[in-house]
């Protein structure tokens, strides 16, 4: 009797305006809008004192002669960036960071991709190997370069000459070559970062149901064949992670480079952010340094987004 009562009250109730409730809606929505406001404000301001000020700031100071001191600075217009592009240093370095970034990158994706199948598999003692692996990465860039630089001194005491003269071979050139600091500098930036991309990728594979391989396997197919239907396109989320942050810590390396070789010889391992830290602090060309900065700001997010666009070209083909 009390249900039946309910139910024809229920029924009795006016209908609710939809004037009413688009209102509601909106208020609730206005209420959510200002919630999430509140939450990101910190973000916010953290984004601007410390990221769009500055940039202001050095794109303003690309156009004057500020020497990074004295406030009295003239307005030079472009001249700051015709002396970018007609300086040998500033080229030579955006040509090596460039080579750098992009064959750092192929060659980590390549040699990660392949190990991280290897530690997915069980054997003994694989979790001791996954560990080894990893901590090369754990170290920084800046640390590892000043032991490779003992290591592949050019001089007879370097630990690879001194191992090669056991076989009386003569001593090689390692960081006195441009060609071979090049390839020095570029082996050692893959060989650190080939653990800690490798781990990235495991935790990827370790989400890839064994179904898959399970119903694979008898459909005949071999283990290539699995990989590149299977394993490829279930890491493509993966690969545009990996690569996007090889090529973006790539594009602004500093560190290792320096710490090896100090640029050179001459100016074949020389990278654009060093560039910038030696014109703008240590020639006290601001106006230059900051010319270059926003120009390498704009090159580098061009290639971002170009990179971004291609790994969302390659993710919709594998979906």
């Amino acid at each position: 009797m009390t249900n039946a009562n309910a139910t024809s009250a229920a029924t009795k109730l006016p209908p609710l305006d939809e004037t009413l409730y688009r209102r509601r809606r909106r208020a609730q929505g206005l209420r959510e809008d200002l919630t999430s406001f509140w939450f990101l404000l910190p973000i916010l301001a953290v984004f601007v004192v410390l990221f769009l000020v500055p940039l202001v700031q050095t794109l303003y100071f690309s156009f004057t002669d500020f020497n990074g001191y004295s406030m009295d600075m003239n307005w030079v217009g472009l001249e700051n960036y015709a002396k970018v592009f007609s300086d040998s240093s500033t080229l030579e370095g955006l040509g090596f960071t460039i080579l750098y970034a992009v064959v750092v990158t192929l060659g980590v994706t390549v040699l990660a991709i392949p190990l991280a199948v290897v530690l997915n598999k069980r054997f003994v003692g694989r979790n001791f190997v996954r560990s080894v692996f990893f901590f090369f990465s754990v170290p920084s860039l800046a640390i590892m370069g000043m032991v490779w630089k003992y290591i592949f001194s050019p001089m007879k005491t370097g630990v690879v000459n001194s191992v090669l003269a056991v076989f009386g071979l003569d001593p090689i050139p390692w960081l006195s070559n441009n060609a071979l600091a090049k390839f020095c500098v570029i082996f050692i930036a893959i060989w650190a970062q080939i653990g800690w991309h490798a781990t990235l990728y495991l935790a990827f594979l370790q989400a890839i149901s064994a179904d898959l391989y399970e119903q694979a396997t008898v459909d005949g197919a071999n283990a290539w064949q699995q990989f590149v239907h299977i394993t490829l396109p279930q890491l493509t989320p993966g690969i545009v992670t990996s690569t996007f942050l090889l090529m973006s810590g790539g594009l602004k390396v500093y560190d290792l480079p320096y710490t090896m070789t100090k640029g050179g010889p001459g100016y074949s391992t020389y990278t654009v952010t060093q560039s910038i830290i030696q014109q703008g602090i240590g020639q006290s060309q601001y106006g230059i340094g900051s010319a270059l900065a926003v120009l390498f700001f704009i090159a580098t997010g061009v290639v971002v987004f170009l990179q971004m666009g291609v790994s969302n070209l390659i993710s919709r083909r594998f979906q």
